[in-house]
């Protein structure tokens, strides 16, 4: 068993972030697994931007739709296997997910659909909750699960800098996407940074309008969370607000495993 380093980043655009100091960023950061979403690139696209990124075996689910979603994994832990997706044909066109196995854990990347404007897509969203949930029991029955992303949810209202006026008004802050993150908690997984941080505020993600991320009006929507049973193998949970590129921070994760 050792300390292994996980970092997770809403990059929105991979061609996008290499040219705002990315590879300074990932060297700085220094992960043993990173884990990315909202590529927006098809997988040749993906692999060139990321060509300059060495050590890593590079894992990549593109969206059908170009310039959309997709995830990747950076690997220097020699998983076992890597599958994409999640079985079910309605959720498998988007690339949001990717499951890497290792010896003692299963790894899932994943980028949760975001409600959208004017919640045109809140019912697929509840849909999508729902069956993905049910992705990572399945595998947990296996092996413990640690599941890291956008969730596109702010689960508290200490997640959101305005929960008021965004309460079951604005995509992330609804009651139904609420309760479907309510669901995996109640199903035995741990959100790591509150469970470390429990009275923290702190936020992964600022709009780029109204000069959000200056004034910190921010949302925590980006998150680890792992099964009961690894939970005393977590050493630290943390977000890093000071790295950009993005209107997400990276986070990340430290655990004996």
């Amino acid at each position: 068993m050792s300390k292994t380093r996980f970092i997770s980043w809403n990059v929105n655009g991979i061609r996008s972030v290499t040219k705002k100091g990315f590879l300074e960023s990932v060297n700085d950061f220094k992960p043993d697994i990173l884990c990315l979403q909202e590529t927006k690139a098809q997988d040749g696209e993906v692999l060139q931007a990321l060509d300059s990124v060495s050590n890593f075996e590079i894992f990549v689910n593109s969206a059908e739709r170009k310039g959309y979603s997709g995830t990747a994994i950076l690997d220097q832990q020699n998983s076992i296997t890597t599958t994409y997706d999640i079985g079910i044909e309605e959720h498998d066109k988007e690339g949001r997910v990717v499951t890497a196995e290792y010896e003692s854990f299963y790894l899932i990347n994943v980028y949760v659909p975001n409600s959208g404007r004017g919640l045109v897509r809140l019912g697929y969203r509840q849909e999508w909750d729902r069956d993905f949930l049910a992705y990572l029991k399945k595998l947990e029955k296996n092996k413990p699960v640690i599941v890291c992303g956008d969730f596109n949810v702010a689960h508290q209202a200490m997640d959101l800098a305005n929960p008021k006026s965004n309460y079951n008004k604005t995509a992330g802050y609804t009651q139904i996407e609420i309760d479907g993150f309510s669901n995996f908690l109640n199903a035995g997984f741990i959100d790591t940074f509150r469970y470390l941080h429990p009275d923290e505020v702190a936020y992964s993600y600022w709009s780029y309008m109204f000069n959000a991320r200056t004034k910190n009006i921010g949302w925590r929507i980006d998150y680890f969370l792992v099964s009961e049973s690894l939970k005393d193998r977590i050493q630290s949970a943390f977000i890093l607000p000071d790295y950009l590129g993005s209107d997400h921070c990276p986070v990340g994760l430290e655990m004996d495993i």
